[in-house]
């Protein structure tokens, strides 16, 4: 397995923000969970008082043992009850940071530019939503046990002092050794839960990819090697595992040898106290209970192990949170206009590779724009700066006059419509799935689009047609498209971006498709990343994209003359349009968000 990468300067502070963060959410319920755990901590401390005062007045014969009998049985009574109520706060607190937690980490998934989450795969993305959020939710809960764990050691050396000084003395020459051994648990168990959680992340990515690609992996017959693929990071995992419990397990251990030692110290030292008359029957039982409270180590590891996993997946949350949303801005489209767009010096780079270099573009409103290129010339991406879906690094984008990252969100949403290679369909019917985006369309608009894209012939032939669900809905590619095309021409605004919105269509299908563009959609812009000459034939103008730079902005008629044009076209003919690495990456985050582009 390759190495882990190394994590942001400054993560585990923003993993302990974001754990305080959490903690202020459920402010009230670990207050709550802090309070019965110090009360029961408080419990425990003067248990062993009670009862030592009890022992002396029994055997003493002294009046009054009746009563200190009924307080011990009180005490042991309210520690059964805060337990309970410990339990169940924690339990809710966790829940409510958990939903907290995931909340925020779905809005930050959603809100981000989809070229910014190239990095977070589908299989890490599940893993921090369900898994690390609730480690990192059980934190705030850890946290308050831990602070009131704590309290009872430091309660039972205090007490031991107040008993006997000796006694205490006894206690505190192990105590160097008790913290060493719960600050080496903790570090410990911090390097293992990473790595942990890391390798976790990394099965359910390789598991995600093996259901995408079920169909390819059954036909090839490779079953045993995917499974082995997708399985062979369970040894590091299990390792980790291992190594975690190992941890957890040896500072019980030596706990358990030490505690004993301790108290054995604290009782010789008292039996000496007793013998000497410094000491009665009942100080030296109350000596033993506090010495066994104050090396109470398993008592700590338990909510020090839960804390530390929280603030681990704390920190990996921490990362995802701190992906940049996209923001908008309050400026108004004007209203009715003809879809202008303008791309003055526009500069985009992933990765170190400059995909647009200093591209200037004018397509007046109105026009039909084919982009066409090789592969790797910046076509999607031109696609994706061009309706907002990813802000360019340098120059700037206008609709209309107005520079599209000051447009708000809504407006932006409902004027620049998508339809890309690969829709990805939302909702419980096909109904739903045409008509969802950023405004709701109504069912006669739906059917118009369909009808537009040729997909109403075959949604009518479904078991229940437009109200046919989903998952009893199968299509091929090309149908897939078709109702891509059709919830794009149901929310087509102003400007509609087809990024290979067509590539899967038959040359007659695209051009029926064409022409019901062209008349039955709402008029406006239109920029189509094309493939096929005809395509680009049938376009007002081709804006050819030669690596990143726009190489000529003309009528196909006037283009076609020129070889290396021509060319292009060559390339698609010979097989389907692999865009690089980088732009794929664009293409595919589009893909993504395709939903929140209101098409």
């Amino acid at each position: 397995m390759a190495p882990a990468p190394p994590r942001p300067a400054g993560s585990g502070t923003s993993g302990r923000r974001l754990l305080l963060r959490t903690a202020w959410h459920a402010r009230f319920g670990t207050a709550g969970v802090l309070l019965c755990a110090t009360l029961s901590a408080a419990t425990a401390l003067a248990l062993p008082a009670v009862l030592g005062h009890t022992l002396d007045l029994l055997m003493e014969g002294r009046p009054g043992a009746g009563r200190w009998l009924a307080l011990c049985v009180t005490l042991m009574a309210a520690d059964v009850l805060l337990e309970a109520v410990l339990a169940y706060l924690a339990g809710a607190v966790g829940g409510r940071s958990t939903a907290w937690l995931r909340t925020r980490g779905l809005q930050a998934l959603l809100a981000a530019a989809p070229h910014r989450l190239s990095r977070v795969t589908p299989g890490d993305a599940a893993t921090l939503l369900s898994a690390r959020t609730a480690e990192a939710g059980a934190g705030p809960a850890a946290g308050a046990r831990l602070v009131a764990s704590l309290l009872t050691p430091a309660g039972g050396l205090i007490a031991l002092f107040l008993i006997d000084v000796r006694t205490g003395l006894a206690f505190a020459v192990g105590l160097p050794a008790l913290v060493l051994l719960l600050r080496a648990f903790a570090r410990r168990s911090a390097e293992s839960v990473t790595h942990y959680q890391r390798v976790q992340s990394d099965i359910a990515s390789r598991l995600l990819d093996a259901l995408a690609g079920a169909h390819t992996i059954a036909a090839a017959g490779t079953e045993d090697q995917e499974r082995r693929r997708v399985l062979a990071p369970l040894a590091e995992l299990g390792l980790q595992g291992r190594r975690m419990w190992s941890a957890y397990g040896r500072a019980v251990a030596r706990g358990g040898v030490l505690m004993p030692l301790l108290v054995t110290a604290v009782l010789a030292v008292g039996g000496l106290g007793l013998t000497e008359g410094r000491l009665s029957v009942g100080e030296l039982l109350a000596a033993a209970r506090y010495a066994a409270l104050a090396a109470g180590a398993g008592a700590v590891a338990g909510p020090l192990q839960a804390l530390v996993q929280g603030r681990v997946a704390a920190v990996r949350l921490a990362e995802l949170l701190a992906v940049p949303p996209v923001t908008y801005g309050t400026t108004p489209l004007p209203a009715a206009g003809p879809g202008r767009l303008e791309l003055r010096r526009v500069r985009v780079s992933r990765e170190g590779r400059t995909l647009l270099d200093d591209v200037d573009l004018t397509v007046p409103g109105g026009v039909t724009a084919a982009v066409v290129g090789h592969s790797g010339a910046g076509k999607s991406t031109l696609a994706a700066i061009a309706g907002r879906l990813a802000d360019p690094d340098g120059g700037r984008v206008l609709l209309d006059g107005v520079e599209l990252a000051s447009v708000p969100r809504a407006a932006l949403r409902r004027e620049v419509g998508y339809a890309f290679s690969r829709p990805v369909l939302f909702g419980d019917t096909v109904q739903d799935a045409l008509a969802w985006g950023a405004e709701t369309a109504p069912p006669a608009r739906v059917v118009a689009a369909a009808r537009a894209a040729g997909a109403d012939g075959f949604v009518r032939r479904l078991p229940h047609a437009y109200a046919t669900p989903l998952a009893l809905a199968p299509v091929s590619g090309g149908e897939s498209q078709r109702l891509g095309l059709a919830r794009a021409f149901a929310h087509a605004g102003r400007l509609l971006i087809l990024d290979d919105a067509t590539s899967s269509l038959d040359t007659a299908t695209e051009r029926e498709v064409d022409r019901a563009l062209a008349r039955e959609v709402r008029p406006g812009t239109r920029l189509i990343v094309a493939r096929r000459q005809a395509t680009a034939a049938r376009a007002d103008l081709v804006v050819w994209l030669d690596g990143g730079r726009v190489r000529a902005v003309a009528p196909h008629a006037e283009l076609r003359h020129d070889p290396h044009y021509r060319a292009v076209f060559a390339e698609a003919d010979a097989g389907p349009d692999a865009e690089s690495d980088a732009e794929s990456g664009a293409e595919a985050g589009a893909a993504t968000a395709d939903g929140r582009s209101g098409a």
